[in-house]
Parts: structure tokens; sequence; C-alpha cells
């Protein structure tokens, strides 16, 4: 039977290939399968007579906690950026004023933001006036 030769060195080179594999695909998933593997491995090495059902129990709870602890580790230090609204481009401009190049109609309308142009939504106006943006829903400005 395979499974009743495995010995430490199987464990660190999965694990190794599991560190390998976090490369191409991020997520630190892979990451704390591989510090799994190679945990084994040390444990394997020191009780080289430890049975393959064991291993793999080992394994399986050992991924399981070391995703749960990072996820922790994560949530109690979370990351500030320098650029919090990278990803998020309509909400830099809450708070910021614009002067209305055509008129609002309906509750909608258009404005000119630096290069772009956005959709708005808020109380009809008549072109020239000055807007506030206050929110923003989906790729629309809400403005007052």
């Amino acid at each position: 039977m395979m499974l009743g030769q495995l010995i430490f060195w199987h464990w660190f080179i999965f694990g190794l290939l599991l560190l390998i594999l976090e490369l191409f695909v991020p997520g630190t998933f892979f990451l704390s399968m591989g510090v799994a593997a190679g945990v084994v491995g040390a444990v394997l090495w020191v009780f080289p007579s430890l049975g393959w059902e064991y291993q793999f129990l080992m394994f399986g709870l050992l991924s399981v906690a070391t995703v749960m602890l990072w996820r922790r580790h994560m949530s109690d230090r979370p990351q500030i950026s320098d650029q919090p609204y990278l990803n998020r481009r309509g909400e830099q401009y809450i708070g910021r004023r614009f002067t209305l190049q055509e008129p609002m109609v309906n509750g909608s309308g258009k404005i000119r933001v630096d290069d772009s142009t956005w959709k708005i939504h808020g109380a009809d106006r008549p072109a020239g006036s000055q807007v506030t943006v206050t929110g923003v829903d989906g790729v629309v400005l809400l403005v007052q």
C-alpha cells in the first residue's frame, strides 16, 4: 500500500509544492496548507511510526486551523491604504462641488469631473448651478 510508505520528506516536498503554487495563485489558501504539510512532516520526523490516517487527519485539521488563525490575524490588523479610494473611484468625489454644464431634468443629469463625465441623480437644477456630491450609487453620483 502506497499510503503506508509516507515518510517525512514526502510531506516536506508536498508543502514546498503548495508554497510554490501560492506564488502563482495568491490568496494565502495554499500558504496555509503548505505550512500544515510542513508541520505534519516535522511531526512525522519525530514520530516516524505515525499511521497515514493520523497524518492526513493532522494535515486536514492543521490546514483548517491555519486558515482560521490567518483570517483572525488579518481581521485584527486591518491594512490601512495610502489610496483608500483606488478601486472605488466615485467615492473620492464625495464632498466636492461641481458646476452643472447642462440642466438636471427629471432628477438626472451629467457633470464633467476631471477628464470624465459622470451621471448624477438629485433634484432638478438649471445649468450653471453648483452641486455637491453626497454619495455614490454604483456608477451614479448622488448630488444636492
